[in-house]
């Protein structure tokens, strides 16, 4: 047996946390012990561009932030992923590379082209993508106490990125409904996740 790789991706305001807070608390419960991680990381690269998501006047531009994000998820990989599923463990990602095509791709960059300079990373055995009405997401997102949105996270932009998750075709790919309870979703997201650990037993 080898360990399980979920990403969850969509954009802001899909209720990406709250997911993969509830899977966690589901597969505890079942007797796994999951690895939660996210990027960008809490690693220099990541801190960096945190910085650069609020002050994009201090970036190079898009193929500057692709290195950024290049350089984190490869030490990611290196540290944190690879590790974990070598010890057969699950692991819960928040966000990983369709978040870089999806963002830099509205950025002006190639989607393609950035997934295949993504091929060091592995694939994952399961992409849940969370998707939601472009308005709702944006009363999530303005909603969040002391958090104005960033760039990333203006209505052209966000778009844009969800133009460009629509595209993606990648067999590994669930589409989920997040315009709906969290619970809903929760046993949504859990019928697609027991479809990929039949050796778990769960």
């Amino acid at each position: 047996m080898t360990g399980r790789l979920i990403a969850f991706e969509g954009v802001d305001g899909t209720g990406k946390t709250t997911q993969i807070a509830l899977l966690r608390e589901r597969l505890a419960a079942s007797g796994q012990a999951p690895l939660v991680t996210r990027e960008p990381t809490d690693g220099p690269h990541g801190r960096r561009l945190r910085e650069l998501f609020h002050d994009r006047a201090r970036v190079g531009g898009a193929a500057e932030e692709l290195e950024l994000f290049l350089a984190d998820r490869r030490q990611h990989v290196a540290e944190v992923i690879a590790p974990a599923l070598a010890q057969e463990r699950i692991v819960l990602t928040d966000r990983y590379y369709f978040s870089t095509a999806a963002y830099q791709g509205a950025a002006g960059l190639d989607p393609a082209e950035v997934l295949a300079q993504n091929s060091f990373a592995p694939e994952p055995d399961l992409v849940l993508l969370l998707t939601l009405p472009l308005s709702e997401a944006l009363i999530r997102i303005r909603a969040r106490p002391g958090q104005p949105p960033n760039d990333f996270e203006q209505e052209s932009q966000l778009r844009q990125v969800a133009a460009l998750y629509e595209s993606f075709t990648q067999t590994c790919i669930r589409r989920i409904d997040a315009h709906r309870p969290p619970a809903v979703v929760a046993d949504d997201i859990w019928a697609h996740v027991r479809t990929i650990l039949p050796a778990h037993g769960v």
